[in-house]
């Protein structure tokens, strides 16, 4: 019988001590034992089992589809899938095409109910204990925040976060040349009278990196920089919590909601601009909301020029309005 073989392993921890290999060593003597043809080895290094979009399963899926095996060899269920609801669905559609899954370490599923049983039960354990351990992690990470450790693997822009040792947790240090462009900004709107467009279009003629790592500053990345409380010397961790999302088609098994402020944790880094060019930043942009399109009684089009300019009813009765 031709036959393929999945192995997985999770962390880059294992991987490096060579547990893929040991799952592989174990599978190819079984597959010899049984006098069965291997035509294919699948691997996942470092991938979890808590999701379905892996490389080597994702070809072991295309593989069968091709009737290239018509069996898979896998260590165990928690290697095929962590989650139960995952492995069924990898179980059926292999079944479907006549695909048989066979673990090692496990009893055959096809038509014996105590071993289908067994093998359900083993999923359900397997989500039980990565349930646990996101849920120390989230704890862990909870208790870092709290003694001032920054968690986040992601630093602001305008700063490089420095890994833990043993001089100390892990904190943020201010990276002088995005630095220069935060106080840029913060400058040209507090002091320059320049609008957020402005900024951005000044700084994407200079073709000075934006936070994503792309020339393009929009309004929104501006405006991010500009009501960031990082650059005062603070950044904060449990902002938002994960909540399922309504059922429906094309939608996210899961959406985020922000939290109330304050239950957010409060992490010191180095400031970049002063606690007053901040607050003179947030009350010109609360100046400039009254003249939004959406709270402003009056009219606003778009002029020749591209710019938007707000009239009023009497201009907009006179067909001679120049803009």
């Amino acid at each position: 019988m031709r036959v393929g073989i999945y192995a997985r392993v999770s962390s880059d921890s294992q991987e490096a001590r060579g547990t893929i290999g040991s799952q592989l060593d174990a599978l190819r003597i079984r597959i010899a034992k049984e006098g069965d043809e291997l035509v294919g080895e699948f691997c996942d290094d470092g991938y979890s089992g808590a999701r379905l979009d892996r490389p080597g399963l994702d070809a072991l899926r295309d593989q069968a589809e091709a009737g290239a095996f018509e069996a898979v060899w896998c260590l165990s269920p928690d290697r095929l899938a962590r989650a139960y609801v995952y492995q069924v669905v990898i179980l059926d559609e292999l079944a479907r095409l006549g695909v048989r899954v066979i673990f090692s370490d496990a009893p055959a599923i096809d038509d014996d109910p105590q071993a289908r049983l067994l093998t359900q039960v083993q999923g359900v354990i397997a989500e039980y204990e990565r349930a646990k351990i996101a849920e120390r992690n989230r704890r862990g990470k909870l208790w870092r925040s709290r003694a001032g450790e920054v968690v986040s693997a992601k630093a602001p822009y305008g700063y490089r976060r420095v890994a833990r040792d043993a001089t100390g947790p892990a904190h943020l240090e201010v990276f002088e040349p995005e630095a220069a462009v935060v106080r840029r900004i913060f400058d040209d709107y507090v002091s320059g009278g320049r609008s957020i467009r402005e900024i951005g279009r000044c700084l994407s003629t200079e073709e000075i990196a934006s936070p994503t790592g792309q020339a393009d500053w929009w309004h929104s990345t501006v405006s991010r920089v500009l009501r960031n409380e990082a650059y005062i010397g603070r950044v904060y961790f449990n902002q938002t919590e994960s909540l399922p999302a309504a059922p429906g088609p094309g939608r996210h098994a899961k959406t985020q909601r922000k939290r109330p402020r304050e239950e957010w944790i409060a992490i010191a880094c180095p400031p970049i601009v002063a606690d007053a060019v901040f607050e003179a930043a947030q009350a010109v942009s609360r100046d400039n909301s009254r003249f939004s399109p959406g709270t402003c009684p009056r009219t606003w089009r778009r002029g020749c020029c591209g710019a938007w300019c707000a009239v009023g009813s009497a201009a907009l009765a006179s067909t001679r309005t120049r803009w």
